[in-house]
């Protein structure tokens, strides 16, 4: 079990808490030009004239073409200064997003997709080398913590403001004032991190090829991989059918919904980086085990709920969600001392290929289980919860395997200069 710190935890440099801020701005850019597409389905297919089957490749198109991307980089990932990396994946990533913006067709906004999901799949990857190899083991909590709010950001600040600049000009403008912003940060990125090059000076392996074979043939890796594999799942058999669940099974009122991700958002906001911290206090891996055993009890309950309150769907709704944070935070914290210093890259790119394809299985699984009834009520979503719960349970037990492999020890401190 990784050991309980009572100590007090080291304390961030000025440098540091830029370097924070910028790879969670980062990863908010990314995961709001991700999530924002389905919001804007009800206004992109009337105005592309497409249908549900046409903006279903739209939508999965980033997905498949992340997942491709993180496995043909995978064996590069390490060859490179990881801030040039970081540059270069995100340059072609705000181009797919301006790209998006002045889409005119189905078959424009389709290339559009793939290109943004190409360079913004790995971008995830490279940020968690660079917060690897900048912090000590015994701030990656903390660290961790405060990057997995952007996710709460995109829900609470983000996918209001872009159904907004849609409503109130046209769809297209959301994708072009993320790009604009994107340009932003990518400056600000670029003239005040400093190079990331402490991996480069460890012998590398002449084959990227080989390279990447090592990392994917180390029963460690393997591991991991398949936590993550059945953790991303489990969140994303849920979050395809949570709105249609709410109003046709739980009569919440449609225009009530916003409410409820808001709150939720605001909820993980304030208590991810208090969860980052718990988990350097006490442990990563005891964190996660009350994240996991929150996250089921709550899912059990929200997929077992019958017409409620508003009230009563939003507090069940914060307090998975923070189940789900509880767990994630301290396993990331924890598997970043899983790679080697020369694998970071090439480990965390392939983790990232197979969050972003987990997640396209899991929709395509949890669409084969749900049902529609003849009241238009959601049926079996029940059997979905159970299935969560069980990869809950698979992957706390992988976890707990892994932790205590050997090599599964804190490791060194960075030699970075912050």
């Amino acid at each position: 079990m990784t050991p309980a710190n009572t100590s007090q935890p080291l304390q961030f440099s000025r440098y540091q808490k830029f370097v924070v801020g910028m790879l969670a701005f980062l990863q908010f850019a990314v995961i709001l030009d991700f999530m924002l597409m389905s919001p804007l389905g009800a206004v992109i297919m009337p105005a592309l004239a497409i249908g549900p089957k046409q903006f279903g490749l739209v939508v999965s198109a980033y997905a498949f073409s992340a997942g491709l991307s993180g496995l043909l980089t995978a064996g590069f990932a390490d060859r490179f200064d990881r801030k040039k990396l970081l540059l270069f994946f995100y340059t072609g990533f705000i181009v797919g997003t301006l790209w998006c913006g002045l889409a005119q067709s189905f078959e424009s906004l389709l290339l559009a997709r793939i290109v943004t999901g190409l360079f913004g799949g790995v971008i995830g990857s490279v940020v968690l080398a660079i917060s690897t190899d900048l912090f000590p083991v015994q701030m990656r909590g903390r660290v961790m913590g405060l990057i997995q709010t952007a996710f709460a950001a995109s829900q609470v600040l983000g996918i209001p403001i872009g159904l907004y600049l849609s409503n109130r000009w046209d769809w297209h403008v959301p994708f072009m004032a993320m790009a604009a912003l994107g340009v932003v940060g990518g400056l600000f990125v670029t003239w005040r991190m400093q190079p990331v090059t402490a991996h480069l000076a460890v012998p590398q392996e002449h084959s990227p090829w080989m390279h990447l074979f090592h990392t994917v043939t180390e029963p460690r890796y393997l591991m991991a991989f398949a936590t993550t594999a059945l953790l991303t799942t489990g969140g994303f058999m849920l979050m395809p059918f949570s709105s249609a669940y709410a109003v046709s099974n739980l009569g919440i009122d449609l225009h009530s919904l916003p409410t409820v991700y808001l709150v939720t958002g605001l909820c993980t906001i304030f208590f991810g980086p208090m969860i980052g911290k718990a988990a350097d206090t006490f442990g990563k891996f005891r964190v996660f085990i009350l994240g996991t055993a929150l996250s089921i009890l709550m899912v059990l309950i929200y997929t077992h709920l019958g017409p409620t309150s508003l009230p009563l769907l939003i507090v069940v709704n914060a307090f998975m969600f923070v189940g789900i944070f509880s767990r994630m935070i301290p396993f990331q914290a924890l598997v970043s001392s899983v790679p080697a210093t020369t694998q970071r890259g090439s480990f965390n790119a392939i983790s990232a290929s197979i969050q972003q394809l987990s997640g396209g299985i899991a929709s395509v699984v949890a669409g084969h289980i749900v049902t529609l009834g003849a009241d238009g009520k959601l049926q079996h979503f029940d059997t979905v919860g159970y299935v969560v719960v069980g990869t809950s349970l698979v992957a706390l037990m992988l976890l707990w395997r892994l932790q205590r492999s050997p090599g599964s020890g804190p490791t060194p401190q960075p030699a970075a200069a912050l």
